[in-house]
């Protein structure tokens, strides 16, 4: 702002032909306050000499000054025009409309031009006028653009029929606000290039990148030209945006997948119809975060390729390996859209999903076994109704160890198919031998399943290494003892010692546990002989009066055969 005073005395030096406003604006700058003290004066016959009677005192310039007017250019300003006593006779305030004209094209002072002098201002009056020049432009002039700071990585700008999202302040070169999308609370948002922004901004934002901000300054014909807009910018306005830019995209965008670590090796990838459990932190391109499974302490768990997410992150999660960590750059057509969702995504997004991949299975999947140690020297394997111990340690496939065998004294014991772990693991159990040692890949749906158990999450994918210790070879289901050779044909008479025709519970047991330690024989593992044995007799004293007798004895495979002919009858 410059205030300034001009002096000018009646001088028959002075013509039509010297404009007045031409000098008071000629080298003027920024926002101009002038005080014009001017003699009226009328053209006369002589020639025109240089004009020395004007004072001009400068009371206030400002401190940044955009450029000087020169001749040719456009100027816009307010005035009041007064008396030396201070009595007013006119002021472009009064009619709530600055004046508008070119330096150098022969116009006088508004009041002069208006012939104000001559209906208002008596002869030989001098007059004071206080000038505020509020915009300057010319028609040679372009957008003037000032790049106040840029990120340090731009993969992409701002192109022609892109879709950009972007805060600004905007104001008149005076200063005056006249509109803000921070106030707002709310990015303007537009495509370039398509004529539905400003001249001046469809050109200024070409060439930006997210994150970027730049200063403006663009002129009225480039702008809202001599119409204006609204209340609030007047006509022959020069416009001044200070603009940051949030997103962009174009309506042709695919996702961009960005693969951050890739896991070897990867002997499977994803494929629609698997399901998933993934970590993620959500972000706009600016970088601001708007969510994080992180935060919720909780995987994101859903299936790929069946509708159940975005479309963007649904194509992105596919051909992913477990462990896996990529970026997916979703534009808002294969996000939340023009509407955005609540009150965290705004309309026409572009979202940035850092994912990390926990595991995934199919409801298809079975067991996975990789040996990785067997003895040379293998006599027996496990299989069901064997009794068996083993080591293992239990994890995550991301490596969190859940569960392991060596907390405890003694190495975990079952019966294989007795029904006592999950159905993945017993199922891995099979077949190996002692000192065998295994790395096992169980799918939910043969482990905890979708809900899960104490700290093994939903629907997790568990690892298993295991060891088998030792193995104690079973009987089948329903029987307590089995016979490894032939059973004697007079069975009675050898459990009947003494010969009195009656086995009473000692001669029972005593006998059972000849056979098994001749290897004649084997009883229920894992549980107490003298017990297996005494539910033995219990099964054959059928009267119960303390004692087999000889119509009582009957082996188990006899009952069965006999319970057969039964039913089939």
């Amino acid at each position: 702002m410059i205030f300034a005073e001009l002096i000018l005395a009646r001088s028959p030096q002075l013509t039509a032909r010297a404009s007045i406003t031409d000098y008071i604006f000629f080298k003027m700058v920024g926002r101009i306050i002038l005080s014009l003290l001017l003699a009226t004066w009328f053209p006369v016959d002589c020639n025109p000499g240089p004009i020395d009677d004007i004072a001009i005192d400068r009371y206030f310039i400002p401190k940044r000054c955009i450029r000087e007017v020169k001749s040719g250019d456009f100027v816009r300003y307010h005035y009041n025009g007064t008396f030396t006593d201070g009595k007013l006779f006119d002021s472009s305030y009064d009619r709530g409309v600055a004046f508008f004209g070119q330096v150098g094209q022969k116009w006088q002072v508004a009041g002069v031009e208006k012939g104000i002098l001559g209906d208002k201002v008596p002869p030989d009056a001098t007059l004071v006028f206080d000038l505020v020049l509020l915009d300057i432009f010319n028609r040679a002039d372009q957008v003037q653009t000032k790049v106040i700071s840029t990120p340090k990585e731009c993969k992409r700008s701002v192109m022609r029929t892109d879709f950009v999202r972007f805060h600004f302040n905007g104001t008149l070169l005076d200063g005056t606000s006249f509109d803000s999308s921070y106030k707002r609370s709310q990015t303007q948002d537009s495509v370039v290039g398509e004529g539905l922004l400003i001249k001046g901004l469809d050109e200024g934002l070409l060439g930006m990148c997210v994150g970027e901000i730049r200063h403006f300054i663009i002129p009225p014909f480039l702008a809202f030209g001599e119409k204006g807009y609204g209340t609030d910018i007047p006509p022959h306005a020069s416009v001044v945006y200070h603009i940051l830019l949030e997103d962009l995209h174009n309506p042709k965008d695919d996702i961009i997948v960005e693969v951050v670590e890739a896991p070897e090796p990867c002997t499977r990838k994803t494929i629609a119809g698997d399901y998933i459990r993934y970590h993620y932190n959500a972000s706009f391109l600016n970088g601001i975060t708007f969510d994080s499974s992180y935060q919720h302490n909780q995987t994101y768990n859903t299936y790929i390729g069946m509708g159940y997410m975005i479309a963007g992150i649904d194509k992105g999660l596919q051909g992913v390996c477990t462990g896996e960590r990529r970026r997916i750059i979703l534009p808002p057509h294969l996000a939340y859209g023009q509407q955005g969702a609540g009150k965290d995504i705004p309309g026409s997004a572009v979202l940035v999903f850092d994912i990390h991949i926990i595991d995934f299975h199919n409801v298809k999947d079975p067991v996975q076994v990789e040996i990785t140690h067997r003895p040379e020297v293998c006599n027996e394997t496990s299989e069901v109704n064997d009794y068996i111990q083993y080591h293992y340690n239990c994890s995550l496939l991301d490596g969190t160890l859940l569960f392991t065998s060596r907390d405890y004294e003694t190495p975990q014991d079952v019966v294989v198919g007795g029904g006592k772990i999950i159905d993945g693991l017993d199922e891995a159990l099979r077949n190996m031998c002692v000192g065998e040692r295994r790395t096992v890949i169980v799918p939910p749906h043969l482990g905890h399943g979708e809900k899960g158990a104490g700290i093994v999450p939903g629907s997790a994918v568990l690892r298993f290494e295991l060891e088998l210790v030792s193995l104690q070879k079973g009987v089948p289901e329903g029987y307590l003892f089995i016979w490894l050779e032939e059973s004697p044909v007079q069975l009675f008479n050898e459990l009947d010692t003494n010969q009195d025709q009656k086995v009473p519970l000692e001669e029972f047991s005593q006998f059972i546990k000849q056979q098994v330690s001749e290897g004649k024989g084997r009883l229920k593992p894992a549980q107490d002989p003298d017990s297996v044995i005494g539910d033995m007799f219990k099964n054959q004293d059928r009267n119960a009066d303390g004692v087999i007798t000889l119509d009582e004895l009957k082996l188990k495979v006899d009952e069965d055969t006999e319970k057969m002919r039964h039913e089939e009858l």
